[in-house]
């Protein structure tokens, strides 16, 4: 799943009102970075084959540290383990927000298994491959995912919006229209064709730096948005 994972972080940031929605962005790809980022090392790999499903352009063939259910749980785990030990005892009141980011990674292995190919990883040793194999269809891979992503945006904004105070166009405005930018990007990630000049270094980066563009991106509007 491409942007779909970032309903998950509009409905966790519904629930924490000082949750930083910059953080859950990042949270809900966390596997995904991680992913890319062993495939420079060679630890995890990809293939890219042109039209492999209707949705993609990649075959995933290694990555049981990343994606497997028990490493992402396990990722999940010590992500809020560190965060724990780390926190400042002058802030409590992060622990909620530890959990949602636990959450956030967690939900990845999910929303994966619905439209990934039987290659998810349940073990550590790359066995029990799983996946439901909605890529194979672009048309409800891309319904599904905007579905999603609406439904995420819609808690958020009632969430985060209160009358009385001032309303900008950005704070009013800003989110949505990231949104739709979201489910523009999504439609060249699912229907758009392989280009000549791209390279599983070239894919893996191009990929991380999205990520963490969007994140500054949601990061900056939540900041705006009123509430």
């Amino acid at each position: 799943m491409f942007v779909g994972h970032y309903a998950v972080s509009f409905a966790l940031r519904a629930t924490h009102k000082k949750a930083s929605l910059g953080v859950l962005f990042l949270g809900v790809q966390f596997v995904d970075l991680l992913f890319f980022a062993m495939t420079f090392f060679g630890i995890e790999k990809f293939t890219i084959i042109e039209n492999y499903t209707e949705s993609t352009h990649f075959r995933l063939d290694f990555m049981p540290y990343s994606h497997s259910l028990v490493a992402v749980m396990l990722w999940s785990l010590v992500t809020f383990i560190i965060l724990k030990i780390f926190q400042s005892n002058k802030k409590q009141a992060k622990g909620s927000f530890f959990l949602l980011i636990a959450i956030a990674i967690f939900s990845h292995w999910l929303l994966d298994l619905i439209v990934h190919t039987p290659d998810l990883p349940v073990f550590l040793d790359n066995t029990y491959l799983v996946g439901f194999g909605l890529w194979n269809n672009a048309v409800l891979t891309y319904v599904l995912e905007a579905i999603l992503l609406i439904a995420g945006l819609c808690f958020y904004l009632k969430s985060t919006y209160k009358l009385g105070k001032q309303v900008t166009f950005i704070s009013r405005f800003g989110m949505p229209i990231f949104v739709i930018l979201l489910l523009v990007t999504n439609v060249v990630n699912i229907f758009g064709s392989l280009s000549i000049e791209d390279t599983n270094t070239s894919t893996a980066l191009s990929a991380m730096i999205a990520y963490c563009l969007f994140s500054i991106i949601a990061f900056w509007l939540d900041k705006e948005r009123v509430g």
